[in-house]
């Protein structure tokens, strides 16, 4: 059994504050009804279609909101989970891009090509075009379609934008983090541009407004300007609470006691966003919807805690397979749930709502063969059994290959270096480097003697490449079992292997200089020609120009911004 050491205080006194209580773990006292699970789930039964809006935040930790006992006040959000549907066996991806392009085609992220990273602002990379969106399915059962924060599902052309993926209208920023004031945001030194658009313009005249207020007023204005009469999907993806830790003052004087300067500015920026998904429910109401609405609140990754997050008592934190990388806040509020006011631990995953959400728009799902999610909306309305048995959380070969793992390892049909991980059942597996792996408890306290995110350490179980835990009877993935149970283990290798066989090749391709903001106005957005298209599309491997001109077009770019970064850098000095 590994051994752990606590810096400052004991787990016997973690235990002794509740942190550690399963109070919060324990199913709802209302049970759910056991179904056949090859029982088909009979169509909702609304006389009209309903209006959906779809709320993500960015980064916000599993213990950041207050229904999971935190010391952030989200009274909004405890309101909506408390009179909806708490999902607490809810899982999304360990960072943005998986999240989102899950959410968007409900197919894993082997089936897209963006099993590895995210896509980043210059790289000749997005969402592939073959893949029909939720919005597109929705906009094709009739609803009119909106989209307001962050897409980051790439942009090197203009296919690539929301407004050709299926979205009427979209304000928001294209890169994966921007100033919440001036939406500036940085790829490197020297490599920085504007990013905020309406549409497929940039919006230059909104450069000073704070984006979580802003946001929420776009939404607010979309609702005033459509009929209720007629179905809407509004799908909002608000920039908070990733970094930068920047938030309107009076949000910070409400956390003036938090010594943790972090947490302090990160828990502002979650109460501004609690507002604004306030004044977003406000406007339902007021302008006519809420009545036939359906609201499904998601996170898109665990908390980053070296930035104020805390994902406890959950392992891990963002950009890990530990559940405090993937397992999410979640919840679903509607007048239309049969059964409302309780907690749900039907097993959902960020792929599901796809499925789920063209369900309730009355829409074909015929057409779209190959989905990876489920129609969860019988669990989570009735309390029926999810049709949801696993999860394959990803297999990425690109990630840097753990030391100590082999084929061998994996009884020769699985190469344990290889980072992945899947739950079947009550089982969850992990091969590879899943990430950092602490448990980091709440940063309640004031000027903490070394680093404050530090607390509790593994200390010996370090030279491995596989873990097996039981996750119903250990959330908090203390106990791995791999040694114990090597028949599990196989089982669930063979089910990587399964998946790994339908995967398709990575798209990862080179980051190119033309991306610069400098070619395009001094905002980020589409820069690839026609040709390029040609050229990049598919491509994995570091570019390869198709003749020696463009080459040293390329090549005089790249030196062009070696010798500006030089020059940054001598004057930064």
């Amino acid at each position: 059994m590994a051994v752990y050491a606590l810096t400052g205080f004991s787990l016997v006194s973690l235990l002794s504050f509740g942190y550690l209580s399963w109070d919060w773990m324990k199913p709802s006292l209302v049970a759910d009804v056991a179904i056949d699970p090859m029982e088909k789930p009979l169509p909702p039964t609304f006389s009209r279609p309903p209006h959906i809006v779809f709320i993500l935040t960015d980064d916000q930790g599993y213990h950041d909101v207050g229904y999971h006992g935190s010391d952030i006040q989200t009274p909004t959000l405890d309101r909506l989970a408390a009179e909806g549907v708490k999902l607490e066996n809810y899982y999304i991806q360990p960072i943005c891009t998986p999240s989102r392009s899950q959410l968007i085609t409900g197919r894993y992220q082997i089936h897209t090509g963006l099993q590895h990273s995210i896509i980043r602002p210059r790289q000749p990379n997005c969402l592939p075009l073959d893949q029909v969106t939720l919005p597109q399915k929705l906009q094709e059962a009739g609803y009119s379609t909106h989209m307001v924060g962050k897409w980051h599902l790439g942009f090197y052309k203009k296919e690539c934008l929301p407004t050709r993926r299926g979205f009427d209208t979209f304000l928001g920023s294209l890169t994966g983090n921007v100033d919440y004031y001036t939406y500036d945001n940085c790829d490197g030194p020297g490599v920085c541009g504007y990013d905020l658009h309406e549409g497929e313009d940039v919006a230059w005249d909104q450069s000073g407004k704070y984006s979580t207020v802003l946001y929420a007023q776009r939404v607010s204005k979309i609702l005033a300007s459509h009929s209720p009469k007629e179905p809407i999907f509004i799908y909002v993806a608000f920039q908070a609470v990733h970094t930068p830790l920047q938030s309107p003052k009076e949000y910070l004087y409400r956390y003036r006691s938090m010594g943790n300067v972090a947490r302090r500015k990160y828990a502002a920026m979650v109460t501004c966003m609690d507002e604004a998904v306030k004044n977003i429910t406000w406007a339902l109401k007021k302008y006519g919807y809420y009545d036939n609405s359906v609201i499904v609140f998601s996170t898109d990754n665990g908390g980053q805690t070296f930035s104020g997050g805390s994902n406890w008592p959950l392992r891990g934190r963002k950009g890990t397979y530990w559940e405090g990388g993937v397992r999410g806040i979640g919840f679903v509020h509607s007048p239309l749930i049969k059964r409302k006011r309780r907690t749900s631990w039907a097993l959902v995953h960020i792929t599901d709502w796809y499925p789920t959400l063209v369900s309730l728009a009355r829409g074909n799902l015929s057409n779209v063969p190959g989905l990876d999610g489920y129609n969860v909306w019988p669990a989570i309305s009735e309390g029926k059994e999810s049709p949801r048995r696993e999860i394959l959380h990803n297999i990425d070969p690109l990630y840097n290959h753990a030391k100590y793992g082999s084929l061998d390892d994996g009884f020769g049909i699985w190469n344990t270096a290889v980072q992945a991980s899947i739950r079947v059942g009550e089982w969850k597996l992990l091969t590879g480097d899943p990430g950092y792996s602490d448990w980091i408890p709440p940063q309640t306290l004031t000027n903490f003697p070394g680093s404050w995110w530090n607390l509790e350490r593994l200390t010996d179980g370090l030279k491995k490449s596989v873990w097996l835990f039981n996750i119903t009877a250990d959330p908090y993935e203390r106990y791995d079992l791999s040694d114990q149970r090597p028949d599990v283990v196989k089982s669930l290798l063979l089910r990587l292997v399964h998946y790994n066989r339908t995967a398709i090749p990575v798209r990862y391709p080179a980051e190119n200089p033309r991306a610069h903001p400098d070619f395009n106005g001094g905002a980020w957005g589409p820069w690839a020609s026609e040709d390029d298209v040609e050229e990049w599309e598919g491509i994995e491997e570091p570019l390869k120009s198709r003749n020696k001109k463009k080459k040293c077009k390329i090549c005089k770019l790249r030196s062009f911004f070696r010798k500006l970064n030089t020059r940054l850098m001598s004057n930064r000095i």
